[in-house]
């Protein structure tokens, strides 16, 4: 059956589809200038010839960069900080959301209630490095990752997704012997794929892009994150910082390259996980 469009829907489709690809391409021109000049000449840079497309190409600073034990060692530390990060968030936002989501759990409502002033009041940043130091975390990459293992805002959208699973499924399980964590693992979480791409991406950026907690409780530069490196770069002297005197690479163009190396993980994640973020939480896990 084919389906009438209006004159004025498709004018609105043509106007709307117009600027938002425009818009786009203005959001993005930032993001090119960078890419452009971190592989560009000296020359052409400090001179300001550079604009969305390289000048001289070459590869020197990204060279200079993966050869810089600093940003090699922050980048393992980045990585290792945002798997493992993500997966130990995923692993105890279903434990909590999970039981949260039944009606029959007897202190849903007092926990729910507790869960939802983390996301209106934050603790304090003096009380919270006493915290981390008093359980020996201080200077450890776990000092990253354990103090926000339940994000509030992604814990109620888990909690959402799992309302909808049909309370008839979960009690066939339990009248065929399954225990509760056998439920959650075998039924509920492969159920909810969708939401866990969504709530992965969701951590994996936050845990990529964080700064200020790396910056409170990492001092070893042996334990540095990719970020922290970055906002140096960004802040002191790059030959400073990277020993890179007597090279003959601008300091922009070593700035633009780290920029690059920085944000290409996310984007090299995301289309993989862009179909289960469309539908986010916001399908139901089964059809009745």
């Amino acid at each position: 059956m084919k389906i009438k469009v209006s004159t004025g829907r498709k004018v609105y489709i043509v106007v709307s589809s117009l600027f938002l690809a425009g818009l786009c391409i203005v959001m993005m021109m930032p993001l090119v200038k960078v890419v452009a000049e971190s592989f560009s000449e000296r020359t052409y840079i400090e001179n300001n010839q550079v604009l969305f497309w390289p000048k001289g190409f070459n590869l020197d600073a990204y060279k200079s960069i993966f050869s810089n034990p600093r940003i090699t060692i922050a980048f393992k530390n980045s990585v290792f900080i945002t798997v493992v990060g993500t997966l130990v968030n995923l692993f105890m936002t279903a434990l909590l959301a999970y039981p949260l989501s039944r009606p029959e759990f007897r202190f849903r409502k007092p926990l729910l209630l507790m869960v939802t002033i983390t996301m209106i009041f934050s603790a304090p940043m003096i009380p919270s490095y006493l915290l981390i130091k008093g359980l020996g975390l201080d200077n450890t990459l776990w000092a990253v990752i354990i103090p926000g293992a339940i994000s509030g805002y992604n814990f109620h959208i888990m909690r959402s997704f799992f309302i909808g699973i049909p309370s008839e499924l979960i009690d066939s399980a339990r009248i065929d012997g399954c225990s509760e964590m056998g439920i959650l693992f075998r039924i509920v979480i492969p159920l909810s794929k969708a939401v866990m791409a969504t709530l992965t991406l969701f951590y994996g950026v936050s845990h990529w892009n964080s700064l200020q907690q790396p910056l409170i409780y990492l001092r070893d530069a042996k334990k540095h994150t990719l970020q922290i490196i970055l906002y140096k770069i960004l802040q002191d002297d790059v030959v400073d910082m990277l020993g890179t005197a007597g090279v003959t690479i601008s300091p922009i163009t070593i700035k633009m390259a780290t920029i690059v190396v920085a944000t290409v993980p996310i984007l090299i994640v995301y289309p993989f996980l862009q179909k289960h973020f469309a539908k986010g939480a916001t399908l139901g896990s089964v059809k009745e």
